[in-house]
């Protein structure tokens, strides 16, 4: 995802983003001194990056959602990106085969960056699937259960770490191995033998496993598309 300089325009400052009466007060007086010309150019200098947690396995239909609720409430001037950092992949297959993947830095997270007020915080925390902002949590004034959380904004350099990383990384392959797992081989000269992986190279496509030959524990080298991992 390539990123302009607009995405890291502020510096690493405290923001009120505490959604009662006070705050909601000071940002009504905010919106009182712009100018409608002026709109555009304070909302994306105002804009910060917020963390949002979501239900597992749901970045990409949160993302969906969320710029589709975006366009229909009309807040396209306030929320400006939702992003789900990834980083590249290479998934080995079972027949040896190599799959180009996009792995997420964040699993059960996305990045929006937008302006916060009431009506912004509304859109993205009711969009489905969404559990919470990332903040900080308060406690409720009386009774029992979990009080409010505040949202707070990502700092300019970890937002910065974060997107460097995605553009960055070289692909890491990937294989659905690790020592410990039980194989079976399926070709080579030790077909059908079984045995048990004792270290992965993924950059050389290579295993090594425990097999026992002759009644004894011997460690042998081979390609993943040699073996099968053991449900």
């Amino acid at each position: 995802m390539a990123l302009t300089s607009e995405d890291f325009n502020y510096e690493d400052e405290a923001l009120d983003t505490n959604l009662d009466n006070d705050s909601l007060e000071d940002i009504s007086a905010d919106k009182a001194e712009i100018a409608d010309g002026e709109a555009a150019k304070f909302y994306q200098k105002k804009a910060r990056w917020y963390a949002v947690q979501v239900a597992s396995g749901c970045e990409k239909r949160v993302k969906l959602n969320l710029e589709q609720r975006i366009s229909t409430l009309d807040v396209l001037n306030r929320i400006f990106q939702v992003e789900i950092p990834q980083t590249p992949a290479i998934k080995l297959r079972k027949d040896g085969s190599r799959q180009s993947i996009d792995e997420k830095v964040f699993p059960g997270y996305v990045l929006v960056r937008m302006y916060m007020d009431d009506e912004v915080w509304s859109v993205v925390k009711n969009t489905p699937h969404v559990i919470n902002f990332v903040g900080a949590e308060q406690r409720r004034a009386y009774g029992r259960g979990r009080g409010h959380v505040k949202p707070m904004p990502l700092g300019m350099s970890e937002v910065k770490r974060i997107f460097k990383r995605t553009e960055e990384q070289k692909p890491v392959v990937k294989i659905d191995m690790a020592p410990g797992d039980k194989i079976t081989v399926l070709s080579g000269p030790f077909k059908d033998f079984e045995g048990e992986v004792v270290e992965v190279s993924p950059e050389r496509s290579k295993l090594k496993a425990l097999l026992s030959i002759f009644g004894r524990d011997t460690p042998v080298e081979l390609e993943f598309n040699q073996v099968q991992k053991e449900s």
